[in-house]
């Protein structure tokens, strides 16, 4: 009963090194014509665009000090960041201990499709979802 227990509360406040999906790091889809898109988006919906899309920024509810940012974006119709996926969206998720979650993802079968790239501005890695969708898995610096 006490293990269960211990189980349990892991579960429901789990730490910082356990390997997961913490938010949405960004929504990405294709458009016949990106600049046109930005453009609408601004013009009716607000959106402050930039070159990459818009980027949205808030506050952490657990740590109110840090901001984090969800990235907007609309790509070429003909681009292949997406491929293998047929569809024509991507989320990317944002993530905590990048390199836990992609071994346990990696133990479940599930399709890893490059490896953990590193930027001054965080890790990413790209899988496959059971419905053929490319997610990009964004651990922030």
């Amino acid at each position: 009963m006490e293990e269960q227990k211990k189980d349990l509360t892991n579960i429901l406040s789990p730490n910082e090194t356990t390997p997961k999906v913490t938010g949405i790091g960004g929504i990405f889809f294709l458009s016949d014509n990106p600049h046109k898109t930005n453009e609408w988006y601004a013009k009716n919906l607000g959106f402050e665009v930039n070159e990459w899309g818009a980027t949205f920024e808030f506050r952490n509810a657990d740590r109110p000090d840090g901001l984090n940012q969800l990235q907007w974006s609309a790509f070429k119709k003909e681009s292949d960041y997406f491929a293998p996926s047929k569809k024509e969206f991507m989320i990317n998720y944002r993530v905590q201990n990048i390199e836990g979650l992609v071994a346990k993802l990696t133990e479940n079968g599930v399709t890893i499709l490059d490896s953990i790239a590193s930027y001054d501005y965080g890790k990413f890695v790209h899988i496959m979802d059971a419905e053929g969708n490319k997610i990009e898995l964004w651990e922030p610096a």
